[in-house]
C-alpha cells in the first residue's frame, strides 16, 4: 500500500465488491475465523457465512454497523452511479 497507484487501484477494485466479500476479505485480512466474528458481532456463524455470500442481500444498517465495528473498520454507505 506504499504505491499511490497501487493503493488507487486497490480502493477501486475494493469498491466493487460485494459486500459480502468485503466483509470476508477483511475478517481474512483479521486473521479471524467465521466464529470468532459471529462472537463479537453477538450472532451466529452460520449469519456470518450468509452475509459473506455473493447472493445475500438482507443486509440491514445495525447490523453492518456491528462487523464493521468487529473488524476495527467505520462503515460508509454512499450513492453512486
Amino acid at each position: 500500500m506504499e504505491s499511490p497507484k497501487f493503493k488507487a487501484v486497490y480502493d477501486e477494485v475494493s469498491a466493487k465488491m460485494t459486500i459480502g466479500e468485503q466483509i470476508a476479505e477483511l475478517r481474512h485480512k483479521a486473521r479471524m475465523s467465521q466464529l470468532e466474528l459471529a462472537e463479537k458481532v453477538h450472532t451466529s456463524r452460520t449469519a456470518i457465512a450468509r452475509y459473506e455470500n455473493g447472493e445475500y442481500n438482507g443486509y440491514n444498517v445495525s447490523t453492518l454497523a456491528r462487523i464493521a465495528k468487529a473488524l476495527h473498520k467505520r462503515l460508509r454507505i454512499s450513492f453512486s452511479s
